[in-house]
């Protein structure tokens, strides 16, 4: 199973929540010998709270250290570890266009627009026996292209509130879901016409994310990205709108 994560996503938490928790009652008996002047003993435990964030950093680049780079192919899933569930997400289709939305909310590329149709399916097989057939809401998502030259690529505003004017852009990725269900996504990239291949990231927005051991979002942890291929020489690459037109224009000429 592609994951998010290389650790199990409860004890990555637990172990953040109790490292958090040691923290605390360090800091309280930091302050308090600090007030009653007990030098030795804060010094002491500041260096109690150096050996704890230390090991705690270690244990985070060592699953850094062990996790592997993957693209993952059309279809294929990578799945969000909860504490008790999983959601996962894949590439279903990816087409390109000049413009996007509908005559009335119509948005033109700067160079081609790429719209990525994202599927998330909540997997019931992954649910505690306890959990029932409640809503999960999932957390924020940050989708990041990266082309075959490197460049970086967040989605398009303009692209997209030209398809949700349309309502033709699916289902918004932070709907809740219940065991079982799926829906739809598209999200829109501005991309130069030369590019044909790129990567898709799609990770949590939480930065408390980037303090967990074995998450994706930690230091120095490679990525599970999807792999997206684009068309050699996209009908995209055609301006319709000019080409309506340039035809208008000939046959007004025809007609005189």
């Amino acid at each position: 199973m592609n994951t998010n994560v290389n650790l199990a996503a409860p004890a990555g938490v637990l172990a953040f929540l109790g490292t958090g928790f040691l923290f605390f009652i360090a800091a309280l008996v930091l302050i308090q010998s600090v007030i009653v002047k007990k030098p030795v003993r804060a010094k002491v435990v500041l260096v109690v709270m150096l050996i704890i964030a230390g090991v705690y950093l270690s244990a985070i680049l060592i699953f850094s250290f062990a996790s592997q780079e993957k693209a993952l192919a059309l279809g294929a899933e990578k799945h969000f570890c909860e504490i008790d569930c999983h959601l996962a997400y894949s590439i279903v289709n990816t087409r390109q266009s000049k413009t996007a939305g509908n005559l009335g909310n119509q948005s033109t590329a700067r160079g081609v627009y790429t719209i990525v149709t994202i599927k998330t399916r909540f997997d019931e097989t992954t649910i505690a026996s306890s959990r029932g057939n409640g809503l999960l809401y999932p957390n924020s998502r940050v989708l990041t292209l990266v082309d075959d030259r490197g460049n970086i690529y967040a989605p398009s505003a303009e692209g997209q509130r030209a398809l949700q004017a349309a309502q033709s852009g699916g289902t918004a990725l932070t709907t809740p879901l219940r065991p079982g269900e799926s829906y739809t996504t598209d999200v829109v990239f501005d991309l130069p016409p030369e590019v044909k291949s790129a990567t898709l990231l799609i990770n949590e927005g939480e930065w408390v994310t980037h303090f967990i051991i074995g998450h994706e979002n930690s230091p120095l942890h490679k990525k599970t990205k999807f792999q997206i291929n684009l068309s050699p020489s996209p009908l995209a690459l055609v301006d319709y709108n000019s080409l309506i037109r340039n035809r208008s224009a000939a046959q007004r000429k025809d007609l005189r």
